[in-house]
C-alpha cells in the first residue's frame, strides 16, 4: 500500500507540533458539516469504549474471550422473542440495566404479550436510544414455538467452520535465534493460527471444538507434535425440562458480583455509568482462544419454579513456574502463568507445570423483585503455590487450597435496585460489594457501589467492580449519574474514591486514588452524533528517580481530553474522527503528554457482498506514562485495542467479501510507522527497524 495519499501531507508537515495543529484545523472545519445529514441509524459506540477501559484497567492485555461478540452475533441470526424471554436471556444482552429488564417483566405480566415492537416505547426506564441499540437482536412473536427435544435441535442449526491466519511480516529476534546459537528462542513460526467448528442452534444447543497456535510456537513438531498448543472442545444445552443448562467440555461460570468467580467479560468504571451490576447465567458454553480463563469437565443447573441449582467439576493443567526445593525437599510454584504462549524453552517447561481441581455450586431462590444466591468454590492444587517474600506478596495466594464462598442478593422496589455480595475465604477473609440502581426520573439514572475487600483476600478467576484487575486489598466508592436532558443530549458522568491498605506492585505504602468522568454526547438525528470527554485519575506510585534506599510513593495525575464524530455521509459510508489529549504528571517532575487523532471511512453497501472500513492514525506522547488506546474495528468476531506511546502513525484496512451464501472472507492489514526509532518491541520480540506490519486472514465456511 502507498503510505503517501493524497491526505499524506496531514502527517508529514516539519514538527509533530505542526500536526497536531493541522489536525485539530480539520476537526473544526468538518464538524460543522457533520450536522446536516439524514440518514439511517448506527451505533453508539459505547461498548468499544467499555472494552478501552477494560484494556487500561487490564494493564494492555486485550481478552481473547470473544462469546460476548459470538452472542450478539447469534442474536442477529435468531433475535430474542420478546413474548418468550425471562430474565436470565434479557440479561444476556448485555444491554439492559436491572431495572429495565424488571420494568419490562412487570410490563408484560400486566398487560399482556406484545403486539408491535412499537409498544415498548411505553415500558418504563426504556428510551429511544435503548430501543435503538436493543432494535437489532430483539423480536415480537406470537407464533413461536421452543423445540424442547435434543433430537430436533440437531436439524436447522448453524454449522460453521472458522479459519483464522495472522502474522507480524517483519521478523524478530526470537525467529532469529535457534538451538545452536541460543538457549532460548521461538521455536514455531510467526503465523498465529485459529480454527473453531462450531455448531449452534438459537440459543438452546451448541457444541463444537478450537485449535489454537500463538505465533512462535510449533505445529505438528518440536514439542507440539499433537498439532495446535491449544485444543478446546465443549457440549451446551439450554432448557431440557428441568435441566436449564448442562455444559460439558470447557464452560465458563459466572457467579454473584464477580467476587469469588466470574469468567467472561465484565465491564468496570467506563462512559456507561449505570451498568455497574453484573448479571448473566451461572454456566455458559466456551470456545474461545484464551486459554486460561474457563473449566474443563463437567456443569449442570436445574431449575424448578422460584429454585436454581448449579454444580459443576472441572479437572485441567494450568501453567505455572515450577521451582525444585532441594534444600527442602518439596518442590513447589512460584506464580501461576497466564500468558498462554509456548514458544520458548522457558516457556514450554511452565506449560501444565501444575494440576488444578475445582469443584463448586450455586443454589438461588428468586421470587418476583427478590433474588438470593449461596456461591461456593472449591480448589485444590497438586503442588503448592509459594510466590515470592516480596513485602506485597505477604498475603498472596498460597499452599495446596484455595476455597471462597459468598452470598449474593437483590431486590428492586419501584425505580430502586439494590444488589451485593459478601464473600470469605477458607480462612474467614472478607469482602464485600454493595450497588445501588436508580431510576430517579424518566430522563435521569444514577448508581452507587461500595467495596471493601480485605487484603488477605484472595481468589482466582475472579472479576469484581473494583479499581484492581483482581478483588483484592481495596476500599472505594463509586458514585454515577446519567442524565439526557431531551433526546438529542445525554450527560454521563462519575466519581470513584479508592484507597489500598495494604502495598501494591511497585507501590510499597499503602495508597490511596480518585477518578473523575464526564461524558456530554450529542446525537441529534440517526446519522450523526458527537461526544466530548474529559476524565481525571490521580494514583500512588513508586517514583525514584535519585535512586534513594527507600522508593518514595507519591501521587501521579493522569487527565485527558478527548472528541469524537461519527457522521453518516450516506447509507453506505461512515465518518468517524477522534482527537485524544492526555496529560500525566503535569506539575510534576516526571510529567509527560500525549496526543493521538486518527479518521476512519466505513464503507458497508445495503444488499452488496463487500464491505471494508479503513483508518489513519497519529500519535505522539512523552513515553509509556502518556500512553493512549483506541480500538480498531478487526475481522468477524474479533478486535483490536492497541496501546500507543513515542511518536508515529498507524494504518489499517479491512476487506470482508462474501463470496457465495457459504463462504465469507476477510482480510486486514495494519501497519505502525515509529518515528526516530531504529528497533520496536524488547527482548525476543524485539524487531530491528521503525515499523510493524501485522496481516490477518479469515475464512468463515457455513455447511448447511
Amino acid at each position: 500500500m502507498n503510505n503517501k495519499s493524497k491526505n499524506s501531507n496531514l502527517f508529514l508537515p516539519v514538527s509533530f507540533t505542526n500536526v497536531r495543529y493541522c489536525m485539530l484545523q480539520f476537526i473544526f472545519i468538518v464538524s460543522p458539516f457533520c450536522l446536516l445529514a439524514q440518514v439511517p441509524d448506527m451505533p453508539s459506540g459505547i461498548i468499544e469504549q467499555q472494552l478501552e477501559a477494560i484494556t487500561e484497567i487490564n494493564d494492555d492485555n486485550e481478552t481473547e474471550d470473544d462469546s460476548f461478540l459470538q452472542q450478539l452475533q447469534q442474536f442477529l441470526k435468531a433475535p430474542v422473542n420478546l413474548n418468550t424471554a425471562d430474565a436470565t436471556l434479557l440479561k444476556e444482552l448485555v444491554l439492559l440495566s436491572p431495572v429495565q429488564i424488571q420494568n419490562f417483566i412487570l410490563y408484560r405480566n400486566l398487560l399482556g404479550k406484545l403486539i408491535s415492537m412499537y409498544e415498548l416505547q411505553a415500558v418504563p426506564g426504556w428510551d429511544i436510544r435503548t430501543l435503538q441499540r436493543l432494535r437489532p437482536y430483539v423480536t415480537v412473536n406470537n407464533n413461536a414455538a421452543i423445540i424442547t427435544s435434543l433430537k430436533g435441535r440437531l436439524k436447522g442449526g448453524n454449522n460453521t467452520i472458522l479459519i483464522r491466519l495472522s502474522q507480524v511480516f517483519e521478523k524478530s529476534k526470537g525467529y532469529k535465534l535457534n538451538a545452536i546459537t541460543a538457549n532460548n528462542f521461538y521455536e514455531g513460526s510467526p503465523q498465529k493460527l485459529f480454527v473453531r467448528y462450531k455448531y449452534q442452534y438459537k440459543n438452546l444447543l451448541q457444541f463444537g471444538v478450537v485449535g489454537e497456535k500463538d505465533a512462535g510456537e510449533a505445529l505438528f513438531k518440536g514439542a507440539q507434535k499433537q498439532g495446535f498448543d491449544f485444543y478446546s472442545a465443549h457440549l451446551f444445552v439450554r432448557n431440557i425440562g428441568i435441566i436449564k443448562s448442562l455444559a460439558l467440555g470447557d464452560f465458563s461460570v459466572n457467579m454473584g458480583q464477580g467476587l469469588i468467580q466470574w469468567q467472561n467479560l465484565a465491564f468496570k468504571k467506563g462512559p456507561d455509568v449505570i451498568n455497574i451490576k453484573r448479571q448473566l447465567a451461572v454456566l455458559r458454553p466456551y470456545n474461545s482462544a484464551g486459554e486460561i480463563n474457563f473449566h474443563r469437565g463437567i456443569g449442570i443447573t436445574f431449575s424448578k419454579k422460584n429454585w436454581e441449582t448449579t454444580l459443576f467439576a472441572s479437572y485441567k493443567k494450568v501453567d505455572a513456574n515450577f521451582v525444585v526445593d532441594t534444600l527442602n525437599n518439596e518442590d513447589y510454584i512460584s506464580s501461576l502463568q497466564t500468558s498462554g504462549f509456548h514458544r520458548t524453552n522457558n516457556e514450554l517447561e511452565d506449560k501444565g507445570a501444575q494440576q488444578q481441581l475445582a469443584v463448586g455450586g450455586n443454589i438461588s431462590y428468586t421470587y418476583n423483585n427478590f433474588h438470593v444466591g449461596i456461591n461456593a468454590i472449591r480448589y485444590h492444587f497438586k503442588l503448592p503455590v509459594n510466590k515470592s517474600m516480596d513485602l506485597y506478596n505477604i498475603y498472596a495466594l498460597s499452599g495446596k487450597n484455595l476455597g471462597n464462598y459468598s452470598i449474593d442478593y437483590s431486590y428492586t422496589f419501584k425505580n430502586f435496585h439494590f444488589f451485593g455480595e459478601a464473600a470469605t475465604t477458607n480462612y474467614f477473609n472478607k469482602a464485600f460489594i454493595n450497588g445501588l440502581i436508580i431510576s430517579v426520573d424518566a430522563k435521569v439514572d444514577m448508581s452507587l457501589l461500595y467495596r471493601n475487600i480485605s487484603p488477605l483476600y484472595q481468589s482466582l478467576y475472579s472479576n469484581a467492580f473494583t479499581e484492581n484487575t483482581y478483588p483484592s486489598n481495596e476500599k472505594g466508592m463509586y458514585a454515577g449519574i446519567s442524565i439526557r436532558p431531551n433526546d438529542f443530549w445525554r450527560i454521563d458522568a462519575y466519581a470513584d474514591f479508592y484507597k489500598f491498605p495494604w502495598l501494591k506492585y511497585m507501590v510499597d505504602a499503602p495508597s490511596v486514588g480518585a477518578d473523575y468522568l464526564t461524558q456530554a454526547t450529542y446525537r441529534p438525528n440517526k446519522q450523526l452524533e458527537i461526544y466530548v470527554r474529559y476524565k481525571s485519575e490521580t494514583t500512588s506510585k513508586n517514583y525514584n528517580p535519585a535512586v534513594l534506599v527507600e522508593s518514595p510513593v507519591i501521587n501521579r495525575p493522569r487527565k485527558n481530553i478527548r472528541m469524537q464524530v461519527s457522521y453518516k455521509i450516506n447509507p453506505s459510508i461512515t465518518f468517524r474522527n477522534r482527537v485524544d489529549i492526555v496529560w500525566f504528571d503535569k506539575n510534576g517532575s516526571g510529567a509527560q503528554n500525549g496526543f493521538l487523532s486518527y479518521a476512519d471511512i466505513v464503507y458497508k453497501p445495503m444488499q452488496k457482498k463487500y464491505s471494508a472500513n479503513f483508518r489513519i492514525q497519529y500519535f505522539d506522547t512523552d513515553g509509556y506514562d502518556s500512553r493512549m488506546y483506541a480500538y480498531e474495528n478487526d475481522v468477524l468476531y474479533s478486535y483490536s485495542i492497541p496501546v500507543f506511546y513515542n511518536k508515529g502513525f498507524r494504518y489499517y484496512l479491512n476487506i470482508n467479501y462474501d463470496v457465495s451464501r457459504k463462504i465469507s472472507v476477510w482480510i486486514r492489514l495494519a501497519q505502525t510507522i515509529y518515528k526516530d526509532q531504529s528497533t520496536v518491541g524488547t527482548g525476543l520480540d524485539g524487531i530491528l527497524g521503525n515499523k510493524i506490519t501485522e496481516f490477518k486472514l479469515q475464512v468463515q465456511y457455513r455447511l448447511n
